[in-house]
């Protein structure tokens, strides 16, 4: 694939930032089931996007402390080849939210692939919660 990734100056070997190409954008990752427009668009707006791995290995983001009293629903995009379904539950299991739903043939970017299903969820948990 045509993914760059940048490595921390000190050790070499941890990844700190990585730009996807368009060729990753096009192999049915990120914008699988999107229509044209939105896969060249999305082409168009690639930038490094951070890892931020000394964050992430100092404390947890995903506590119930952090969360305090906001209600939370976690939607699985069943397509989604960059958040496969085992890691989407993985993080549902480390970090419970109030709901979860799945949105059948929904890719990562399922505002773009589900974008009628997606809308149609968001309104019954505004009026659920």
């Amino acid at each position: 694939m045509d993914c760059q990734f940048t490595f921390d100056q000190e050790s070499g070997k941890v990844p700190i930032s990585a730009s996807m190409g368009p060729e990753f954008i096009m192999a049915s990752k990120l914008y699988k089931h999107c229509p044209l427009m939105d896969v060249e668009l999305g082409k168009m707006l690639v930038r490094p996007n951070l890892f931020f791995v000394e964050e992430l290995s100092k404390k947890s983001l995903l506590t119930q402390e952090r969360y305090g009293e906001m209600k939370r629903c976690y939607v699985i995009c069943e397509e989604d080849e960059t958040m496969e379904e085992e890691f989407q539950r993985y993080n549902i299991e480390k970090s419970p939210p109030d709901d979860v739903i799945s949105i059948a043939g929904a890719g990562h970017m399922v505002m773009l692939s589900k974008p009628q299903q997606l809308c149609s969820l968001l309104l019954d948990l505004a009026q659920k919660y």
